[in-house]
């Protein structure tokens, strides 16, 4: 007889020994049910005399949909949850992800220009107002500029240039890891910023002063 056949036949007695003596009743006495004051009491009865400590991985008090943005956007960017510190930008950009780019536009799920897009982000999260234009988000008195790409951090808006006829022709917001957030011909997403067709037009970044 051949070794897998073998296997297969100790496997299939065993199974069937341990449904006919005792899996029904096991499957019975799984605990799968408990009212939540009867878990409540036994999760603290257990607590208290555990040997170990215990980690609260939520010592911000962060309610539940904060918590939800914070894991899914640290799955995108491929970082721990604690790197994600910026939830009121990520919580901004969540419902706009997958929209179209159209020119000049700045509806949800219909259209959208990138330069518009980081006017109305920058005033609705940061209370910044800045032009509608790639030009004049950069020339805004409100933005350190800076070139060096290991200073990024969340929230920076990076530009970039087209073609010599317009030396700022796009902007885009960095996020974390290499991951920015920018408006293409297959919409507004989430991107690398490794790739070739960025590098290739990067200009510059911009961040907030301070205010004083």
């Amino acid at each position: 007889m051949k070794k897998g056949k073998f296997q297969m036949i100790l496997y299939s007695l065993f199974c069937t020994a341990v449904l006919s003596c005792g899996g029904k009743k096991y499957i019975r006495e799984i605990p799968y049910s408990y009212s939540s004051s009867e878990f409540s009491e036994t999760f603290h009865e257990k607590l208290a005399s555990s040997p170990y400590s215990i980690v609260d991985d939520n010592p911000q008090g962060l309610n539940d949909d904060t918590l939800k943005i914070k894991e899914k956007y640290s799955i995108i960017m491929e970082v721990m949850p604690n790197e994600v510190r910026d939830y009121k930008l990520y919580s901004y950009i969540d419902p706009w992800l997958g929209t179209p780019y159209k020119k000049q536009s700045l509806e949800k799920q219909k259209g959208v220009d990138a330069s518009y897009f980081v006017q109305a982000l920058f005033s609705d999260v940061y209370g910044e107002t800045f032009p509608k234009t790639p030009d004049g988000i950069f020339r805004s008195k409100a933005l350190q500029l800076f070139t060096g790409r290991s200073f990024l951090k969340e929230g920076d808006i990076i530009f970039f240039r087209y073609d010599k006829y317009h030396p700022i022709s796009d902007v885009a917001v960095y996020l974390h890891n290499d991951r920015i957030l920018a408006c293409t011909a297959k919409g507004l997403s989430i991107y690398d910023f490794n790739d070739e067709y960025f590098q290739l037009r990067f200009i510059a970044a911009g961040r907030l002063k301070e205010k004083k």
